[in-house]
């Protein structure tokens, strides 16, 4: 098993949950949120644990729950 997988599970995901909203923020920010498709606050996704979408969520980790990640 390598070690990616060890860490996040046997499927390489990241779970990701919308906890605050986007209302008042820069508008990339709401289009980050809404590109990992998330659309409704406490909306879980589960996501590919891809560098692309690392950053995606590294950018509006102040927004997020992230479950799965290290």
């Amino acid at each position: 098993m390598s070690d990616r997988s060890a860490r996040n599970g046997a499927d390489g995901t990241i779970r990701v949950k919308l906890v605050r909203s986007t209302i008042g923020k820069p508008k990339d920010q709401a289009a980050t949120v809404r590109s990992l498709g998330l659309r409704k606050l406490h909306q879980t996704v589960e996501l590919p644990d891809t560098p692309s979408v690392r950053g995606m969520v590294n950018k509006v980790r102040h927004l997020l729950n992230v479950e799965g990640a290290e």
